[in-house]
Formats: C-alpha cells, sequence, structure tokens
C-alpha cells in the first residue's frame, strides 16, 4: 500500500536540493519525491520505510524531522510560484566566493591576488 510521508529539511540551495533528492532516492519502493523549498519540505510517495527516509536525509542534514504519514490523497495542482534560489548556500559551498574580474586592456598584467 502506497503511503504518504512528510519530512521537514533545510532547504536552503540548489545543491542541498539535489543532495536531499540523491539521498532519497536510493531508497527502495519510492514511486515520486517532491521537495517544497518555500516550506522546506520533502514529500515522498510510495512503499518505503518512513524511518529509512529520515536516516538517509540525516545523513546530509542533521536536523531532519519527519512531520507526518499517511494515505496518499489527491491534491490540486496551483500554479507554479516563482522563488528567487541563492547560487549556493553557506553549508554547501563554504569556498564560494566571487571575485570580480575588471575588464580593461591593461588589466591583464595586474595581479589582483594582492
Amino acid at each position: 500500500m502506497s503511503k504518504k510521508t512528510v519530512v521537514s529539511v533545510e532547504l536552503l540551495c540548489s545543491r542541498c536540493r539535489l543532495k536531499v533528492m540523491k539521498l532519497i532516492s536510493t531508497i527502495e519502493g519510492i514511486s515520486s519525491i517532491s521537495l517544497d523549498p518555500s516550506k522546506n519540505t520533502a514529500t515522498v510517495i510510495g512503499e518505503a520505510d518512513p524511518v529509512c527516509i529520515i536516516k538517509n536525509v540525516r545523513k546530509f542534514r542533521k536536523t531532519a524531522q519527519l512531520i507526518s504519514i499517511g494515505p496518499v490523497k489527491e491534491e490540486k495542482k496551483d500554479e507554479k510560484k516563482e522563488f528567487h534560489v541563492p547560487k549556493t548556500c553557506h553549508k554547501c559551498d563554504v569556498w564560494y566566493y566571487p571575485i570580480p574580474i575588471a575588464i580593461h586592456p591593461d588589466s591583464r598584467n595586474h595581479c589582483y591576488i594582492l
């Protein structure tokens, strides 16, 4: 019997969502996975054990919590909302630091590290 499991997990950036999606997708018995970054939830539909889902998500985010387990219900699909997602969050990519490069003909010989 298929069931719907909702897990609370921080989805700060696109890398976070990708990592959580990969960890959940390794579990057998899942028919669909949906992530909602605005609510910080992951919804898993299938016959997978909720304990296995939480265990796999906690490998990446230690604060993952189970919100609900229940039967699958048909939900009305809302219009897709646009939201701004940062390129990376601090937890995923500590070394990310954009360096502005001046485009000038004489800038080729200058050192910007100093």
